[in-house]
């Protein structure tokens, strides 16, 4: 009755729940990339990007098309394994430029095509402001399918099935989680969830008014609230709450029925100004479209410094290892396989930048990390 997506970047999740499709996003890509057996992964985009961009070229360059190739290799080898799509996201510091928006959908798309990906196996993840619709809707015209993300109210929906686009990815758990935060009520039963409710409620108006566009629930926070989607065309699950599915034992009954609707809510059309006064309005949409964003762009940066000190350190090679055994050699005064503060014998500011998790000793990946990071943009 509805077609399940893993939520996810791990690749061993998603061959174990064989889902049909599959979505990923900045978050899930930085999770994916933190595991050990996929480092092959990363480096072959990070040398590959070098290659493309040239040798003199700074970091920074490297690695913003760097990340546009983690992205299309981990989209290539998640396509290895199932039989449908994959969501590829566009970088959600774009999220208000359509025309950079558009550029960066394009990029993506010839990445896949280049290897041999054909248009109906990708759908370009893009964020569900004004802007971000408007692109997509110029983006379907030239083939490119889209999948418009952070999706929290009403007006957004109306907005993106207007704009025929193939796919919208209403978040139900971060609309309960605004409920929750803002009403003190601490759970909801799952007929009663404020994201159920709202994706019901854009399910319905879909069918009932024929628009093409499919609804795949997202952001889960338990399995009640999916129980309460079953019917709906796509829902995009995590592997935790996958696992929790397969050793549930329990009939389960279709709630959401395209074929037989009781919307009663009339055809709207929205252009930017109704649009912006719908969202204005509502807000919890607005407030989770604005955090969205900012949670998706920091998990870009994030990744953004990974990748740099990786890099320092491919490019680095022996000199990068013997400048932190220097270092070490220097300041690890007693020799026990950290630097205090008492023992450094650089600046505070420097020791503090090295100190990430603040506990007041350097050990040495502490300052592999960071000293990684300064090589690569010093390099730039």
């Amino acid at each position: 009755m509805t077609v399940v997506v893993a939520d996810t970047g791990e690749l061993d999740a998603i061959r174990t729940f064989t889902p049909r499709d599959a979505t990923t996003n900045p978050s899930l890509i930085l999770a994916a990339a933190q595991i050990p057996a996929y480092q092959t992964l990363i480096d072959e985009a990070l040398k590959s990007s070098r290659r493309i961009i040239g040798s003199g070229a700074a970091v920074e360059e490297v690695v913003a098309e760097a990340l546009d190739e983690i992205c299309v290799i981990f989209g290539k080898e998640i396509l290895k394994i199932i039989p449908g799509r994959v969501s590829t996201e566009v970088d959600a510091r774009l999220s208000f430029d359509k025309d950079a928006t558009i550029a960066k959908a394009r990029k993506l798309i010839s990445l896949y095509n280049e290897a041999g990906i054909s248009n109906d196996r990708v759908l370009i993840k893009i964020a569900s402001t004004w802007e971000g619709i408007k692109a997509a809707e110029e983006l379907e015209k030239e083939g490119i399918h889209c999948n418009l993300t952070l999706l929290f109210g009403f007006a957004q929906a109306v907005a993106c099935a207007e704009a025929d686009v193939t796919l919208i990815s209403p978040f139900v758990g971060r609309i309960l989680d605004w409920y929750k935060a803002n009403t003190g009520k601490d759970s909801y039963p799952g007929p009663e969830d404020p994201g159920v409710i709202s994706v019901t409620k854009i399910f319905n108006y879909f069918k009932a008014h024929g628009y093409k566009t499919e609804v795949m629930g997202a952001s889960f926070r338990n399995i009640e609230e999916i129980i309460e989607l079953a019917g709906c065309d796509l829902l995009t699950i995590s592997p935790k709450l996958l696992d929790q599915l397969k050793n549930t034992d329990c009939s389960l009954k279709q709630k959401l029925d395209k074929d037989n609707q009781s919307s009663l809510l009339e055809k709207i059309h929205l252009n930017r100004t109704s649009f912006n006064s719908m969202m204005s309005t509502d807000q919890m949409a607005s407030e989770k479209l604005e955090e969205g964003i900012r949670g998706f762009s920091k998990a870009i940066e994030t990744l953004e410094l990974q990748l740099a000190h990786r890099l320092a350190e491919i490019e680095g090679g022996d000199a990068f290892s013997h400048i932190v055994q220097e270092i070490f050699m220097l300041n690890d005064l007693d020799g026990d396989g950290c630097i205090t503060r008492e023992e450094w014998l650089g600046s505070d500011a420097v020791f503090d930048a090295l100190d990430h998790d603040h506990d007041g000793r350097l050990l040495q990946d502490d300052v592999r990390c960071g000293l990684g990071a300064a090589l690569a943009f010093s390099r730039g």
